[in-house]
Parts: C-alpha cells; sequence; structure tokens
C-alpha cells in the first residue's frame, strides 16, 4: 500500500484532499514551510505528519502530489523526479480521484465555497458524501455515494476535471495575472462545460452564463423570469432568509437559509435545482436551514460596545459588494465599517475604480497595505492610489486599530483574501 506524500500539505485544497485520502482509509504525510496555516489543525487533530521541506522526505513507496504553489525547482519535487515516483499535481490528482464517485464541481468567480459547503451539508444528510471546500475543509467516506468539490479557474486547473455534474455560479474577470479578458475566462468555462458528463446547474441571471454551450442538458437558476428554477417572494427574517421556489413556473416549495443577501439566495437555489435534478426531495433539501457556514465567509463575533466582527474572504469588487449587504440587510440599524486588505497588485490596479466604488457602499472605510503573493511580491501601485478614490477613507495598521473602537454598536468586517485576521487579532487584543 502506496503512502501519499503532499508537497505544500498545508495549502487549502492540498490540505482538504489530504484529509479526504485520510478519512478514505489511505496513508498520507506530507510537508511544507515552518510557518503555521490554521489548515494545519485539522490535519493534526487527524494524526497526519507533517515535516518541513527536506529532500530527505521523499523516498521509494511514496505516491507524490505536489502543491500548486510550489514549482519544479522545489527540492522534494525534484528528489521525487530523479526517483521517478508516481507523480501528480492538485488538480491531476484529484481530476482521477473523482472518477469514484458521482461528481460534482460549483465553479465560478464567486460562491465556490460557499456553495460547496452548502451542497456538501445538504448531501450528506441523504447519503455518504466526500467533499473538498476551498477553506481548508474535506471530508472523506469509504462508501460515498457523492463527490463535491470546489474547482478553480484559476490556470485553467478545473479542466483536469470531468464531473458528473457542475454548477456555476457566475463568470466575471478575475485573475488578471493570468487571464487577459472576460473572454479568456469565458472560453475556459466553455471548455469545462465540454466535460461535464450529465448536466449543468447554472446561473440564469448571469449574462456570460447564457452563452454557454456544453453537450449536456443545462438547468438555469436564478431570480428573473425564464429560469428553470426561480426564486420569489424572498424576505429577510430574524433568523436569515426565506423565498419561494418554483420550478418551470410552478410553485415548488418555501425554503429557508440561515444568512442574508442576494448572492446567498442563489447559492442556496443551484443546491436546490442539483438535489431536484438527482430526485431528493424537498424534505431532505431543506436541511440548507441548518447550514453553519464555511471558513472566513462572514464569520461573525460579537464584540464590546454593541460592535459585531466579522471576518471576510471577499477579495473581488462583486464580493465585498455581497458582503456589505449582508451586513446591511441582517444589521439595518448598525453602522458598516470596511476595513479591507487588497491582494495582489495585479487586481488592485485592474480593478482599482470598482474597489473604490463597491467599498464606498460601508459608512466608514479603512484600508490595508496591499498584500502580494508567491509569484507577485511587489508593484508600482500603492494603497494610497486606492485611498485617493474613495472620500474619508483612512489607513491602518496593526499600531492603530484602536481607531475601531469608535465605532460602537457598528459592524466591523474585515475584508481580504491575504492576511487581514491579523488587524482583526491586534484590535482584539487591546
Amino acid at each position: 500500500m502506496t503512502t501519499y506524500h503532499f508537497i505544500g500539505i498545508k495549502g487549502t485544497g492540498m490540505s482538504a484532499l489530504a484529509q479526504i485520502l485520510h478519512d478514505a482509509g489511505e496513508k498520507v504525510q506530507g510537508s511544507d514551510v515552518d510557518k503555521y496555516f490554521f489548515t494545519q489543525d485539522a490535519l493534526e487533530t487527524r494524526g497526519i505528519k507533517i515535516t518541513t521541506f527536506s529532500e530527505n522526505n521523499i523516498e521509494e513507496g511514496l505516491t507524490i502530489i505536489a502543491g500548486n504553489a510550489f514549482n519544479d525547482e522545489n527540492e522534494e519535487i525534484k528528489k521525487a523526479k530523479e526517483l521517478e515516483l508516481p507523480y501528480y499535481r492538485y488538480h491531476e490528482f484529484l481530476g482521477e480521484w473523482l472518477k469514484r464517485y458521482i461528481s460534482i464541481a460549483v465553479t465560478g468567480a464567486h460562491g465556490k465555497t460557499s456553495t460547496t459547503g452548502l451542497l456538501a451539508h445538504v448531501l450528506k444528510q441523504v447519503e455518504p458524501t466526500s467533499y473538498l471546500i476551498g477553506d481548508g475543509t474535506g471530508n472523506g467516506h469509504e462508501n460515498s455515494k457523492y463527490f463535491v468539490f470546489e474547482a478553480c479557474e484559476y490556470r485553467r486547473h478545473f479542466l483536469a476535471y470531468e464531473p458528473d455534474y457542475a454548477i456555476m455560479t457566475n463568470i466575471d474577470f478575475d485573475h488578471p495575472d493570468y487571464f487577459t479578458s472576460i473572454d479568456d475566462v469565458f472560453n475556459a468555462f466553455q471548455e469545462l462545460a465540454m466535460k461535464v458528463k450529465k448536466g449543468i446547474i447554472a446561473c440564469g441571471d448571469d449574462e456570460q452564463l447564457q452563452h454557454i454551450q456544453p453537450k449536456v442538458p443545462v438547468v438555469y437558476y436564478g431570480l428573473s423570469e425564464g429560469n428553470d428554477f426561480q426564486a420569489k417572494n424572498v424576505q429577510a427574517t430574524t433568523e436569515g432568509t426565506s423565498f419561494d421556489v418554483f420550478v418551470r413556473s410552478t410553485f415548488y416549495e418555501t425554503f429557508e437559509i440561515p444568512t442574508y443577501g442576494t448572492h446567498n439566495v442563489l447559492n442556496a437555489l443551484s443546491v436546490i435545482a442539483l438535489c431536484h435534478y438527482e430526485g431528493i426531495g424537498a424534505e431532505d433539501i431543506k436541511h440548507l436551514k441548518s447550514f453553519k457556514g464555511v471558513k472566513r465567509r462572514f464569520t461573525e463575533k460579537e464584540w464590546k460596545n454593541g460592535q459585531i466582527l466579522i471576518d471576510d474572504y471577499a477579495h473581488h469588487p462583486r464580493e465585498i459588494e455581497a458582503t456589505i449587504e449582508s451586513a446591511q440587510k441582517k444589521y439595518p440599524d448598525k453602522k458598516i465599517v470596511a476595513i479591507f486588505q487588497p491582494h495582489t497588485f495585479t487586481r488592485t490596479k485592474t480593478f482599482l475604480q470598482q474597489f473604490a466604488d463597491s467599498l464606498s457602499e460601508a459608512d466608514h472605510v479603512y484600508l490595508c497595505d496591499i498584500f502580494g503573493s508567491a509569484r507577485e511580491k511587489s508593484g508600482s501601485l500603492t494603497i494610497e492610489d486606492l485611498q485617493n478614490k474613495i472620500d474619508g477613507a483612512t489607513i491602518l495598521n496593526l499600531e492603530n486599530t484602536d481607531v475601531l473602537q469608535d465605532f460602537s454598536n457598528s459592524v466591523l468586517i474585515f475584508m481580504g483574501a491575504g492576511d487581514v485576521q491579523k488587524f482583526q487579532e491586534a484590535y482584539e487584543k487591546l
């Protein structure tokens, strides 16, 4: 029996995949940089061995799964190739593993993680289900019927997959360090659509997705007329949102979700459509109401002086708009304070005005220095370029988070895909 060795095991997708293989009875170990990441907690709970990078970790009998964050110059990757061990990149291995199940890829520029978590939550109440969520959560089952996984479009990695179903939440221009235009992004999704084997659940309210042309049936969902699954009578309640679902203009059922905002209704609607397509009854689908959320997606904490602290992964203008809208609907009597850390210089430069417009929906805006990436550590742009486009925006650093104490009875949203959590942690330590 082989041992699966993960190079870069602390990555969100890598950690989740390692958890899945372990839960399915496989032998798993891995290596990474000597720095704490929240994704290692679940690995350590399972007793999965984690070491620091060293070519001495690589030996005969291993099957190698390498994270996409590390290039071929990594010492372990070089040693694995020298020994001619079975070798996969993350997306390549995942593409092979999912063939064992009824596989459901959840993809889109926005909403992948939340929708994957929501679908997995509902399906596992009905059938044994394995799932891989982009927040680092993985769960395997030796007798799984379904495999639900997040499929990222970055560098067209999702083209390694041939899923039975695909949920497509939207198509939007992002990752400008790789994609050249919205047309380039669309072409990638079109290529994936041609690989889907049974059916596609697509948001009909998204203009780009209306033009997808696969070989399998497409079921459209949305709020507008003409969708196969349409949400009507959307109402905010004290515990979340309720809405009626019509299937091809015929009333189906009323559902409730514990979240707020149009994007969350759409996410739930995609799950309802997929489950209905698979013959799962409305009563089982109503487990939507007990979903507890995923990591770093509108994660709330009650704080002092009537403050609510929210940690959110929003790093694109559309995601910022959606997060602020959710906060406004859930807390209509509170001021909204946005604390935003841009992620990558390329994205910040490309969407500079859009970031300014979306952040301006908040009552107050604080900006943190731009967070680079392993591929892009610096750029000509500075955070002041964004500040200049937002009236009243203030620069926040770790030494002056005490200014946030002035906003009693307010919602403080810490947003970004980098390490914006450190600003929240600094504030909480005051």
